[in-house]
């Protein structure tokens, strides 16, 4: 496109960017102005060299990318450098098919290329909005896998309506308890978890807790008054928009979501992993949420015991620059 113009990243086009989005994908995924500054400006992982607006000759925004790296070398947890990831990319419908996205496309890979980056994920981000590509947008998969990115499979968002005359308890196991985290647990939540889980939900749980996470948003499996498990819930009074409530503007009532969610390796095959589920769909029914997101799984069967079905999936997507 001859008169085409990249611009750097730019905090002062919030608004214009999310009109944007909601014109393009607002029916499906409906973005809010404080989600897209949290996940697309506050995040550290953000990469500025490979993101980008374009601009037509009036200075309207018509398509932007914004890519992301590793960035947090002073946190306690560490991802790898040798991933990179496309958080979104999108173009205005009537400014498609005219080369704009390959332009953006090609500015996020060489930018991330020259960073170290030896692998590109589709979403999957840090604060990301999606595992992969979604449904919705599968027409544009061909023209990704044109690009060199390899389909890895698929990722879903689960949901269930439970009925408000209907209540859910706390599942009740021999010598376990199931109980919302204490602030003084932190420690010892986040210790676990390094132990066990090490990786993003170690980091994703640092963050919650450096954002003004209480504990109200972890339940906890103890066995002997030591932490063997826990499953991450969340409702409209978390401290931060969480992963699985981004979409909750779609049905005009409180969301929560559940996960992630583990049992430690040593005390599997006992049931405690879909009694862990259970004991967070009992608090946020308790908080009075009767819809509830499961997102991006895989384990549809095992979700499907509870009752969720598939709401969204995703393609998996990546891209070796080596």
């Amino acid at each position: 496109m001859k008169n085409l113009r990249l611009t750097n990243w730019d905090e002062g086009k919030l608004k214009e960017l999310v009109d944007l989005w909601n014109e393009e994908l607002g029916k499906h995924y409906p973005m809010r102005e404080e989600l897209f500054k949290q996940n697309s400006f506050d995040d550290k992982n953000i990469y500025l060299s490979g993101s980008a607006i374009a601009l037509d000759n009036d200075n309207k925004i018509i398509g932007f990318v914004v890519s992301k790296k590793w960035n947090e070398d002073n946190c306690p947890v560490q991802l790898s450098n040798r991933v990179g990831w496309i958080q979104i990319l999108l173009v205005a419908t009537d400014h498609r098919n005219q080369g704009i996205g390959q332009k953006l496309l090609e500015h996020a890979e060489k930018a991330l290329a020259v960073a170290g980056v030896q692998e590109i994920l589709l979403g999957r981000d840090p604060w990301h909005y999606f595992p992969g590509i979604p449904s919705e947008c599968k027409a544009i998969n061909p023209w990704f896998e044109k690009q060199g990115y390899i389909n890895n499979g698929y990722d879903y968002d689960l949901i269930s309506h439970y009925s408000k005359e209907l209540t859910s308890q706390m599942p009740i196991k021999d010598k376990v308890d199931f109980t919302l985290l204490k602030e003084t647990e932190k420690d010892e939540l986040l210790s676990f978890l390094h132990r066990c889980f090490p990786g993003r939900w170690e980091y994703e749980a640092l963050h919650y807790f450096n954002k003004g996470g209480t504990g109200r948003e972890f339940v906890v499996l103890k066995k002997n008054n030591r932490i063997i498990g826990f499953c991450r819930v969340n409702d409209p009074e978390s401290p931060f928009i969480a992963q699985n409530v981004y979409w909750s503007p779609l049905l005009n009532r409180a969301l929560g979501g559940i996960g992630p969610l583990g049992v430690d390796s040593a005390e599997r095959k006992k049931g405690y992993g879909i009694a862990i589920v259970e004991a967070g769909i009992a608090v946020l029914r308790s908080r009075g949420i009767n819809d509830i997101v499961i997102d991006w799984t895989g384990l549809v069967d095992f979700y499907g015991k509870l009752g969720y079905t598939k709401w969204k999936s995703y393609a998996k997507y990546s891209k070796s620059l080596d």
